[in-house]
């Protein structure tokens, strides 16, 4: 299963820590000052083995005055139109509000699931409290305390059955790279440029391409679907967010391709938009080739310009940083052929499978050079290894004690893959198990 789920709800309800412990990492600013989430955040989820996209909107606010408010607005439409289920969270301790009202009156409207999260429930006189929530006309509830994460299992339980099925591949269905990045960044103008006609409407205003497009292509004796995912699609009833609709649609291009080709602008750099996508490609664990457009744009160029711009992105993704980076120009078709044959070669390393033996032969003497640091005054030793069958690189390393192997070795081993089977441009899973 794959799909995306929204998290909506007026400011201050909790929804930024309750999101923090569904994507398991600190991500989302939590403060108790109302209306903190002001930015969109994206994480990848996995309940039960079901993964799904989550994206934490700002509080709902109808009628501000206040331009972030208002814009805020606009970002929850626009997720509730795209996301495939929809967590709507209130707050016990503060009753219904007149702002929980409104979201409910536009939830009622929807044809999706959408699943009333009661917050702030840690206690049972609380519990009593919530079924105040039935008055929002949406059904039952479900009541959780995010801040210790009490009740969440069952809201997830529920949750995952709804999303919708992950399409199966057929044997014969060519590779899909897809082309994303912020609007008007110049991935249309990029695939022009390679296939030599005008397929897409290319323009100067930020948005021109409304759905995404498959192109099939084939150079360098390779043939793939080239997917342009701008994905902003114009619709009546729904105020435009171009940012947050381009990340929107491209969170579907990236859960369905096998690379993702992140363009960006290179008079705006790498900033948080992109690095939005960029780690959304990296959880998908998905191929990844950064093109930097525009470069033809940059003045006063200096020796070593190229080198300040690729290591300033390198700071920026780490501690992935065994990405290609390629600078290029769409419109005077700098390097935008070699742009392609990095991008084959990122999927030629992403399906990549490397004999068990071979494995064995060339990790284990360099672990046995450098083994696991003790922990506890418990040595571990590693016996064996193998690649699993997945479309992407993942290993398992059998030992007698899993538990005890830290992160600093589990990057070591990971460092050591790469150097030793070019794993360039794409995310290595590493397990330990028992043997």
């Amino acid at each position: 299963m794959s799909g995306i789920v929204a998290i909506v709800g007026r400011p201050n309800v909790g929804k930024s820590t309750f999101f923090n412990r569904l994507i398991q990492r600190r991500e989302a600013i939590v403060d108790a000052v109302s209306g903190v989430t002001r930015d969109r955040h994206y994480g990848k989820s996995d309940w039960n083995g079901i993964e799904f996209s989550l994206i934490d909107t700002g509080g709902y606010v109808k009628g501000s005055d206040d331009v972030f408010e208002a814009e805020i607005d606009k970002q929850v439409e626009l997720a509730i139109d795209e996301a495939d289920a929809i967590i709507f969270m209130v707050d016990v301790e503060a009753g219904i509000t007149g702002m929980d009202e409104d979201v409910a009156k536009l939830l009622r409207k929807v044809k999706k699931p959408v699943f009333l999260v009661v917050n702030k429930v840690d206690n049972g006189k609380r519990a009593e409290n919530a079924v105040e929530f039935y008055n929002l006309g949406l059904g039952d509830y479900y009541t959780i305390a995010s801040i210790n994460g009490s009740g969440t299992g069952d809201l997830l339980d529920d949750l995952v059955k709804v999303l919708p099925e992950k399409e199966e591949r057929e044997e014969d269905e060519l590779p899909r790279f897809a082309v994303v990045g912020r609007p008007n960044a110049g991935k249309s103008s990029f695939i022009n440029a390679l296939i030599g006609e005008d397929r897409y409407i290319v323009t100067d205003i930020a948005g021109t391409t409304r759905d995404a497009i498959d192109t099939r292509y084939n150079r360098f004796g390779f043939e793939f679907n080239l997917v342009d995912t701008a994905g902003i699609r114009r619709k009546s009833k729904v105020k435009e967010d171009l940012e947050f609709y381009s990340v929107m649609r491209s969170v579907r291009a990236i859960e369905h391709s096998d690379v993702c080709i992140i363009v960006l602008d290179a008079t705006r750099g790498f900033d948080g938009q992109v690095q939005n996508i960029f780690w959304l490609a990296e959880r998908n664990r998905k191929g990844i080739v950064i093109l930097v457009n525009k470069w033809d744009l940059i003045e006063d160029k200096e020796s070593n310009t190229l080198k300040e711009f690729e290591k300033y992105i390198r700071k920026e993704i780490e501690p992935f940083t065994d990405v290609p980076i390629v600078f290029i120009s769409a419109l005077t078709k700098q390097r935008i052929f070699k742009a392609m044959e990095t991008a084959v070669e990122v999927y030629k390393n992403r399906s990549k499978k490397i004999k068990t033996s071979e494995l064995n032969d060339v990790l284990l003497p360099i672990i046995e050079r450098n083994p696991p640091p003790a922990y506890k005054g418990k040595y571990v030793k590693i016996k064996y290894i193998t690649q699993l069958p997945t479309p992407q690189p993942q290993f398992a390393f059998f030992c007698n004690l899993p538990q005890y192997i830290r992160d600093p070795y589990k990057r070591f081993l990971e460092n050591q893959l790469r150097k030793e089977f070019d794993f360039n441009g794409v995310p290595v899973s590493v397990y330990f198990r028992k043997k």
